[in-house]
């Protein structure tokens, strides 16, 4: 059996602070639904409207982000965007505590902290593939999505615990200070960074905004990947703030127990992610990430029959342990897949389109799944979800084709969904 492959003292840099912004980000997880529940008391239309209006305008925002990022080092723009969304989230607990805060402001701090991870994945995905050796970014990646996983299991529960204990500001304030620590983990990794063409260009032209899309979608498939990507994301995420409605409102669930049903699942996350290499080098790369694309959207109807106390609960959490071990699995290949078929000078605009392209998406029908469920009730606008997540996997290409960006890369695993 092999040891664990050692990628060095600046890649351990970065993963350490992704570690620790993915730590906050599981300690805050879902901190927004609930301080709009149990503090703003909003009803099932205003919380949809907080996730999509924050992704949409978020993603408008980015949108010239992605040219822009890839003509700069890539480092310090991490660190900006770190910082940025420190001092966006510093502002909620900030306005809490002289009784100023209302849903305006938690709308544009989801703004503002929406276009920053666009930015900051475009940057981040374009430095992890100069920074590792080619053969070892598919490890690098699944480190990365491991994490992400791993947070998620230990961060919602004690974010939870401390709401309770310490009130609904507490998850926002970690989340806010694990951007801090992260901005200073990036400007541990040191080193240097090549200059990237056009450094210092006097203005963004109008092709560099459209090029990540051409790449996108003229590519035979890299173009359903995209649309798989952005509908099973969109419907998935649209059903988030209706299922805290669900379990927190109309259901008495306890914020700590809508954190274990989010948490313990995602122990499957970090099973998956760590089978994404063994079982591609046994079976394929693209044969797996079909296979656990099409597994994928086959579990979030169940979240339809969610009833109150333990049975519920486990019931979620089945649910949810199935999805997340298949997206632990699909993630880090659909990232590897992305950046094997992407030049090194085109990474930023093509990963800045396509976050773009799913907070878009993800805006929009969490948008309309709102207005759905005003009309019918979260239940139902659920289960329309979790029905029409099983035609997605028509959209998977059902063949691979030969990398055609230069060595084999990795992407950083989405923040924020998660999926």
């Amino acid at each position: 059996m092999r040891g664990r492959r050692a990628l060095g003292r600046r890649f351990g840099c970065l993963w350490a602070a992704y570690a620790v912004s993915s730590y906050g980000s599981g300690l805050g997880f879902g901190a927004f639904p609930l301080i709009a529940v149990l503090v703003l008391h909003c009803g099932p239309a205003q919380v949809a409207a907080l996730s999509s209006a924050g992704r949409a305008v978020g993603a408008l925002v980015a949108l010239p982000l992605g040219p822009w990022v890839e003509f700069r080092r890539k480092r310090p723009v991490m660190v900006a965007m770190d910082l940025t969304r420190f001092a966006a989230l510093a502002t909620v607990p900030v306005a809490f505590a002289l009784g100023r805060l209302g849903f305006a402001q938690l709308l544009l701090v989801s703004v503002v902290t929406a276009a920053a991870d666009i930015a900051f994945r475009a940057a981040c995905g374009a430095y992890l593939k100069a920074l590792v050796p080619a053969e070892d970014l598919l490890v690098a990646n699944s480190r990365f999505e491991s994490t992400m996983w791993t947070s998620t299991t230990v961060g919602p529960p004690l974010g939870g615990a401390a709401i309770g204990l310490l009130g609904p500001m507490a998850t926002v304030v970690a989340d806010a200070v694990s951007y801090l620590l992260s901005a200073l983990g990036v400007r541990a990794v040191g080193g240097t960074e090549a200059p990237p063409a056009r450094t210092g260009a006097p203005r963004l032209r109008a092709g560099d905004l459209l090029e990540g899309w051409r790449h996108i979608l003229a590519h035979p498939v890299l173009r359903p990947l995209f649309l798989n990507a952005v509908v099973v994301n969109g419907l998935i995420m649209a059903s988030e703030p209706l299922l805290a409605v669900l379990l927190l409102g109309r259901l008495g669930f306890a914020p700590w127990q809508y954190g274990l049903v989010f948490a313990a699942p995602c122990v499957g996350g970090l099973i998956g992610s760590r089978l994404a290499r063994p079982l591609a080098a046994r079976f394929g790369r693209h044969r797996v990430m079909l296979t656990a694309g099409v597994l994928r959207a086959c579990w979030p109807v169940g979240l339809a029959l969610v009833r109150p106390g333990a049975p519920g609960i486990v019931l979620v959490v089945a649910v949810q342990l199935g999805l997340v071990t298949c997206c632990g699995l699909f993630n880090p290949l659909l990232a590897t897949y992305r950046l094997d078929r992407t030049a090194p000078g085109l990474v930023a605009r093509t990963l800045s389109a396509w976050s773009v392209g799913s907070s878009a998406a993800i805006a929009a029908l969490t948008a309309l799944w709102g207005l759905l469920a005003a009309v019918t009730g979260p239940r139902t606008a659920i289960a329309a979800a979790g029905v029409l997540l099983l035609a997605t996997p028509l959209l998977l290409p059902r063949r691979g084709d030969a990398p055609r960006g230069g060595p084999a890369g990795a992407g950083v695993p989405e923040a924020a969904g998660r999926v």
